[in-house]
């Protein structure tokens, strides 16, 4: 899928549809004299429901179908029938979807798994028939009731891509060289700042067929939170991993000064993010040799006293099993 494809917010208008109205018909039979109230109800109007779709990843189906709207009942009519209910509409999305009223800014509610579905907007109800107003004193009633309205909405959807690790660095630290080889994803590699366009996620195989899902997440430089670079239009999608993998090169100036930077940028756009567990990877270790990763390993070992790290090398292969073993003990300790 192309990187203008990838759609992770859009703004839609919902209506539900308008029950039906119900019928005053009276009874008319040969042979039958003043057959009574026989009116039935209105059908209701159809949903707008929100279904999950773990074969979506983006929004990109709804970029361009703005305005979405679900039928209207049908009226009730003679010997009691009730008017058939209005076409329910059914918008498949992403795992991972979150869906807020535009007006407030409220968050709706989430989907999350395959398969679940929630309703957006819910059809308006049909009016009860003449038939449910006859009584002794009244036995030729010759009113009935209204459909009531559906419901009309603007609504952000907002995709915040699921996976277990996501992979946090500064432009060009090798995310994703790393992605490839821990994956099968193919994500665009080239030696240049903002390669990345957009996220991407690859599943890690690991022994006894288990797995889990990493996702290179845009490269993040110091004032993202605030709207600069293009890692501020992807941050809501780290909210969603339960580790935070810190990719940093070793041929950086400050390799604690850039940690802090990346994790002030993530601090300022939700403090929750400091709750999540953080290994900080340091790559292209294999420019160095073994004389002078001591001398590193001796100055890290002060600069990330709280923080696990490790070293790899994503092109020459070094350090690769080991890190995935770090990985899956911690998604699941």
């Amino acid at each position: 899928m192309t990187e203008g494809n990838f759609v992770d917010y859009v703004k839609i208008y919902v209506s539900s549809g308008k029950g039906g109205k119900g019928s005053t018909h009276l009874h008319r039979e040969k042979f039958i004299e003043k057959g009574g109230p026989d009116g039935g109800d209105g059908g209701r109007g159809g949903h707008v429901y929100l279904v999950g779709n773990k074969g979506l990843w983006t929004l990109f189906h709804l970029k361009f179908a703005r305005h979405i709207k679900a039928g209207h009942g049908g009226d009730g009519g003679g010997d009691r029938s009730t008017g058939a209910d209005g076409e329910d509409k059914i918008i498949e999305v992403p795992l991972g979807t979150v869906v807020k009223d535009k007006e407030t800014g409220e968050t709706l509610f989430e989907i999350t798994e395959h398969g679940e579905k929630q309703i957006l907007a819910r059809g308006g109800k049909g009016g009860l028939g003449n038939w449910h107003f006859r009584s002794s004193t009244n036995q030729t009633p010759r009113y009935a009731q209204p459909g009531l309205l559906g419901v009309e909405m603007d609504v952000i959807l907002e995709l915040k891509v699921l996976a277990d690790v996501g992979l946090v660095g500064f432009p060009n630290a090798g995310k994703s060289t790393l992605l490839s080889v821990l994956t099968s994803a193919k994500p665009k590699i080239a030696d240049y700042p903002f390669t990345t366009l957009k996220p991407n996620l690859g599943i890690v195989a690991y022994r006894d067929f288990q797995s889990f899902v990493i996702a290179d997440i845009p490269g993040i430089i110091e004032g993202a939170a605030e709207g600069k670079g293009l890692g501020h239009y992807f941050l809501r999608h780290i909210e969603r991993n339960s580790t935070l993998l810190f990719l940093i090169p070793v041929d950086t100036a400050d390799i604690k000064g850039e940690y802090d930077i990346l994790v002030n940028e993530l601090t300022k756009y939700n403090p929750e993010m400091l709750d999540k567990e953080r290994l900080v990877v340091i790559s292209k270790c294999d420019m160095l040799d073994d004389e002078l990763k001591a001398e590193l390993k001796a100055e890290l070992d002060v600069s990330f006293k709280d923080v696990p790290y490790m070293f790899i090398s994503s092109v020459a292969q070094q350090g690769l099993t080991d890190l995935k073993d770090r990985l899956w003990k911690m998604l699941n300790e």
